[in-house]
């Protein structure tokens, strides 16, 4: 985005003037968790939204550009607008770009980001990050806490960059104290429009699951994460949080629930499920996730709970209903 469009710029003119509204910056805007942040924020927030994938239609009263963080366009944003504070919600995906270009959109791109917000005075900034930084292992504790070392690097080098977005997220947090950064590291998200992972598997008719292994999952509803997001960026508490609720399923329960017929495959020898990962669509059952399906991360979320007074509104049994009823 080297310009902004004539239309772009009569939408900003056009907007609503409030005063004392303040403007923030939500980042990853295509995806179904943050079309429902927006949905909530826009009431008490002036919102610009952007995306690395495509140009979002929000309505003439929400700007929206299609951005790449690394490029000088980025910067133009800021300079057109006076952020207070940023939700930094999109990430590149496994399936989106090979390892080098999600590297340096993830990584590099949300260094730019806070250089951005560093140099334009902004004042508040929410990372998205994800319970997957913590690793799958057979050693983890039954609850891990926020103090928990981050290891899913060490298993997998499909998830450095989510790691290293989570360690330049902290590093910036410890040396720029201004920018007041709170991270949310969350369970499996899903629930309606939800693509990732364990969304898909649960909305098909037929799941894998790893012979001899069903570990113990938290699922939280969408629109209970995109609340919990709009909470913490409200109340504006820095630090780091797991969001989770305090109950949890095994896996293979979980796709009984939801009507999905279970395919056994044998764990033996470890080149098996990644071997069947690459026959199978590879977005619905990737390699690098394969441990986690053999062995649980179960998050203590008591810290987010306690700080904002916040808990999720939708059961198990609402969150299996939908995906019985899709099939």
């Amino acid at each position: 985005m080297a310009t902004k469009s004539k239309k772009e710029l009569d939408v900003q003119k056009n907007s609503p003037s409030i005063d004392q509204t303040k403007q923030i910056l939500i980042t990853g805007a295509g995806g179904a968790l943050a079309q429902h942040v927006i949905s909530i924020l826009k009431r008490d927030y002036r919102i610009v939204a952007v995306d690395f994938r495509r140009r979002v239609e929000l309505g003439e009263d929400i700007p929206s550009y299609k951005v790449d963080f690394n490029k000088r366009g980025f910067e133009d944003i800021f300079r057109t607008y006076e952020f207070d504070g940023v939700l930094h919600l999109g990430r590149m995906g496994l399936h989106e770009a090979n390892r080098t270009r999600r590297y340096n959109m993830n990584v590099l791109g949300t260094q730019k980001l806070f250089d951005l917000c560093l140099k334009y005075n902004v004042h508040q900034v929410l990372v998205l990050s994800t319970h997957h930084v913590y690793g799958a292992d057979a050693y983890n504790p039954a609850l891990l806490d926020e103090s928990f070392p981050l290891k899913a690097s060490e298993l997998t080098q499909d998830l450095v960059d989510s790691v290293e977005l989570e360690n330049l997220s902290t590093i910036y947090k410890w040396k720029h104290p201004d920018l007041h950064i709170t991270i949310l590291r969350p369970c499996n998200i899903v629930g309606p429009g939800v693509r990732n992972t364990i969304s898909m598997l649960l909305s098909q008719k037929y799941a894998p699951i790893l012979f001899g292994f069903s570990p113990l999952m938290q699922f939280i509803h969408v629109e209970d994460m995109a609340e919990a997001i709009a909470t913490a960026f409200s109340q504006n508490h820095s630090g780091i949080y797991n969001v989770a609720p305090d109950d949890w399923v095994a896996y293979q329960d979980a796709l009984s629930e939801c009507n999905c017929n279970r395919l056994p495959i044998l764990s033996l020898p470890p080149s098996l499920p990644k071997l069947v990962s690459k026959v199978m669509n590879s977005r619905s059952f990737p390699e690098y996730l394969v441990n986690y399906f053999k062995y649980p991360v179960i998050l203590d979320g008591s810290l987010f709970r306690e700080t904002f007074k916040w808990k999720p509104g939708r059961s198990l049994e609402e969150i299996f209903s939908y995906y019985r009823d899709i099939k």
